[in-house]
């Protein structure tokens, strides 16, 4: 069965208020990714062990760290975020989360991606041995502007790289930010790599004031999402699907949609769900 999950920090900066609304939409899991306007990494130890008795009390688990990682220039100097991807394995832990979203680095503007190959997995490489020492798992994000923004770099990083605690998040909004068709172009290429799902779609050639395609709910843009969700019902996928609205101000580390909207995203997908004949929970 498939269990819902979200970036409920698009709900309200405030824990317990993202709590409160998970609660009323009977959704027991969030991907962490901040809390109180912090990134969940920049918590101090007593805001996570706040946050984790937060959780608790309402009956909620984390489903992944909802990390930056890998969200720096390849360029950029590495040594202190490879220790801030140490803390992130240690915060996995304290709050029982398996998964831990990570990215493969932003690539200078008008400079060929495939040109910083060999320092992606180096970097990439380096990380996955602190999540394999930990017993956690690193899920790449596909996402524009990084290394792994195209199915073909994306698969081809996963593979390489060749390990169980590093695997893929299949987004299917940012494929279409990216000019791919999600189900027809990326799916095929990736699906052996996808332990876990983004849920949020965009409209191809409509564009946001970032100059991003527009994102809006599950089922009414370009992002090919039924026939995705029925493709990964029907390959057996049995895991997280996580909605990460973005209906609302968004930048590069995440945004506010506000309980209203992120309610509307989650009806929008579990009416696909339902309609699908997919069991949720």
């Amino acid at each position: 069965m498939w269990t819902l999950t979200g970036f409920a920090d698009e709900i309200a900066p405030d824990l317990s208020e993202q709590l409160d609304l998970l609660n009323e939409l009977g959704i027991d899991n969030l991907e962490f990714r901040s809390a109180w306007g912090t990134k969940v990494l920049d918590l101090t130890w007593e805001q996570l062990a706040e946050a984790r008795r937060l959780m608790d009390a309402a009956g909620v688990d984390v489903s992944s760290i909802g990390s930056d990682l890998g969200k720096i220039l390849i360029t950029d100097p590495f040594e202190d975020h490879l220790l801030r991807a140490a803390h992130g394995v240690e915060v996995a832990k304290l709050l029982g989360a398996r998964y831990i979203r990570v990215f493969s680095f932003f690539i200078p503007e008008g400079e060929d991606a495939d040109g910083y190959r060999e320092e992606v997995l180096r970097r990439t490489r380096a990380m996955v041995d602190l999540a394999e020492a930990g017993g956690v798992t690193m899920l790449h994000e596909n996402e524009k502007d990084i290394f792994g923004d195209i199915p073909r770099r994306v698969a081809d990083l996963i593979a390489t790289i060749d390990s169980p605690n590093y695997r893929g998040i299949f987004d299917p909004a940012n494929y279409v930010q990216c000019k791919t068709r999600p189900f027809d172009e990326a799916y095929p290429l990736v699906r052996p790599f996808i332990d876990y799902l983004h849920i949020k779609d965009a409209v191809a050639g409509v564009f946001d004031e970032a100059g991003l395609e527009k994102v809006v709910p599950a089922g009414q843009g370009d992002g090919q999402v039924r026939e995705l969700l029925s493709a990964f019902a029907a390959s057996g996928y049995d895991g997280f699907l996580s909605l990460e609205p973005h209906l609302g101000d968004v930048n590069a580390f995440g945004g506010q949609s506000g309980p209203e909207l992120w309610t509307v995203a989650a009806d929008a997908l579990v009416g696909i769900l339902d309609e699908l004949d997919i069991p949720w929970q």
